[in-house]
């Protein structure tokens, strides 16, 4: 990952972290807690691709395991948000930005009940049975429900920032090299280009002048002795 990524992304982790912790889990919901660290994740997975998606995902839910107060084994959350991270990051498209809200909807929607099937799957393995008591399909519906109303001030923030501070191009010519390149390649380089093309087009006109020339001259020779021949032609008539 860049630097300018991880500058960014650790702060947006935190941030997420600490209003989660602080905020949305003592509102008292019923069933699950809005995830907004789930969407931060998704959000930067969504600019940046899967391998920054499940390095940003690990780290995150590493993160919110060592964080108090987790009543969960370390590094169990870190193996959601990983899968989750690379999932989202392979919708991202060879433009680089999404021309819709349908996929990062569709993203958020599957993101949020994968994650809380993984995470009960993943309790169970170790021994933790609280989605039991609780509810797996009342967990799947508030945790969609949370989710998805919270998505629309998260997400479209957060792919915002991650693009404005990310460098690279987000349109790719016909060609198949990005736009940007072709551009700033170019620009760079006008001066040079430009005093080639003048020589090219003047070394072009002095050729086709010079041909012009020639061919006038070798039509003129050819017509004069067309004309000589012509000439001997009918004397030898006349004769």
């Amino acid at each position: 990952m860049r630097i300018n990524r991880i500058l960014l992304s650790a702060p947006l982790v935190v941030v997420a972290l600490v209003i989660q912790v602080t905020v949305l889990a003592r509102l008292q919901l019923p069933g699950a807690v809005p995830d907004l660290l789930l969407l931060v994740v998704l959000g930067l997975a969504l600019v940046y691709g899967h391998v920054a998606g499940a390095l940003i995902g690990f780290f995150a839910g590493l993160l919110a395991d060592v964080a108090p107060p987790s009543d969960h084994a370390i590094g169990r959350y870190a193996l959601v948000l990983c899968v989750i991270g690379y999932a989202a990051g392979l919708t991202k498209p060879d433009s680089g930005q999404h021309r819709s809200a349908t996929v990062p909807l569709m993203v958020v929607i599957g993101a949020a009940i994968g994650s809380t099937l993984m995470y009960a799957g993943v309790g169970s393995l170790v021994g933790d049975t609280a989605a039991r008591h609780v509810g797996l399909v009342g967990l799947l519906l508030s945790a969609t429900l949370y989710d998805l109303l919270l998505a629309p001030f998260a997400v479209p923030l957060v792919m915002a920032v991650a693009r404005r501070t990310d460098h690279e191009p987000l349109v790719g010519d016909g060609s198949g090299s990005p736009s940007g390149t072709s551009g700033s390649r170019d620009a760079g380089y006008g001066w040079l280009t430009t005093g080639t093309g003048l020589k090219a087009s003047r070394g072009a006109m002095k050729s086709v002048r010079t041909g012009a020339r020639i061919g006038s001259q070798r039509g003129g020779l050819l017509g004069k002795s067309a004309r000589d021949k012509v000439g001997r032609i009918k004397g030898v008539k006349r004769l």
